[in-house]
This record gives structure tokens, sequence and C-alpha cells, in this order.
């Protein structure tokens, strides 16, 4: 009895003095994080400002985003008897997603120019020696972000896949935007 009263002490002290380091270190910690001295207040994006996207992007907290799902490229001629005569090549395939994702985003109050980030899927290219198209996407990606009208440049992921649901894809596109501030305050 004696015995288990000091092994409930000796608990005691130890999971007390455990808490007033851990209460120590976490004041101690706050204190000297560069990054909650201030608070993020708008979306921001950096990086190199020569690259074509982002290394990251801060959100501020409480903001709203919006998701897409695997965005796949349009059909440009459903006659088509080929996958370029039916969809296009890497890049009019990636340029008919964005078009296709400025849609969706247009009917949810936002734009490109709200995107944070971009996962993409490419597959191998028959014409072009079976290799993965990336500048096709590249130029694509080149028209719609980092320009005069959207200087934005999102984060982005670019994944070289095996394939995707139809053979005939050879791009599919993930969106994930913020909306602006002034939407949260409504």
């Amino acid at each position: 009895m004696i015995l288990t009263k000091k092994v409930k002490t000796i608990a005691a002290a130890t999971i007390g003095s455990c808490l007033i380091c851990v209460s120590a270190y976490a004041a101690g910690a706050e204190k000297t994080n560069k990054y909650a001295a201030e608070p993020i207040n708008e979306v921001e994006f950096y990086g190199n400002p020569s690259s074509s996207i982002s290394a990251g992007v801060s959100v501020p907290a409480g903001s709203s985003y919006l998701f897409t799902s695997g965005t796949v490229p349009p059909v440009i001629n459903k006659d088509g008897k080929t996958v370029y005569e039916r969809y296009g090549d890497t890049k009019t395939q990636g340029i008919g997603i964005l078009k296709e994702i400025e849609k969706q985003l247009k009917e949810k109050g936002l734009t490109l120019a709200d995107v944070a980030y971009l996962r993409v899927y490419v597959t191998a290219d028959a014409a072009k020696e079976n290799k993965f198209d990336y500048q096709g996407w590249f130029d694509a990606y080149a028209q719609f972000f980092g320009t005069e009208a959207n200087p934005v440049k999102p984060a982005r992921s670019t994944v070289g896949v095996a394939g995707l649901v139809s053979s005939d894809w050879l791009i599919e596109i993930e969106a994930v935007a913020v909306y602006p501030k002034h939407h949260n305050q409504d």
C-alpha cells in the first residue's frame, strides 16, 4: 500500500513536470516561430520569380476552397479516326481542359487567377516516340498562367502516368482554387 502511494506520487510528479516542460516549450516556440508573427491575410505565392510555377502557396486560415475532380479533354471531333483528330495532341488537350476548368470556376464566382494548385497527369504520346509530351503541356499552361492577363503562377505537380481512363486522353488536370477573402466575409 505504501509502495502504491509512492508510485502514484512519482507518476504524478513525472506527469506534472512533463506538462510544465511541454507548456514552456510551446510558449517559447510560439515566440520564435517567424511564421506566427504576422497572420496571412491573403493568398501568397512564393518561389523563384523567374519560374513558371510557384514553389508553394500560403493560404490564410478560414479560407474557402474549390477542388475540381480530374478534368479530361473535350472532344473536338467525335468522328475523328485518331486520338489527335478526336481530342488533339497534349497541348490541344491541355488547352481544352484549362478552358473547361475556367468555366467550372466561373460558375462558382472564381477565375483562373484564384487557382493555387494544379495536379497534372500526362501519358506517353505515340506521336512523340511514346514519350511524355511535357513541353506540350507547358505550352498550354503558359497560355493561361504567368501572363499579362493572369500573372498568377500556381504551385503545380506534373506526373507522368501509365494511362488514364480513356486511351485517347493524353492529359488530365485537377485544380484547387481559393476564394478571395471578400467571399468569406459575406
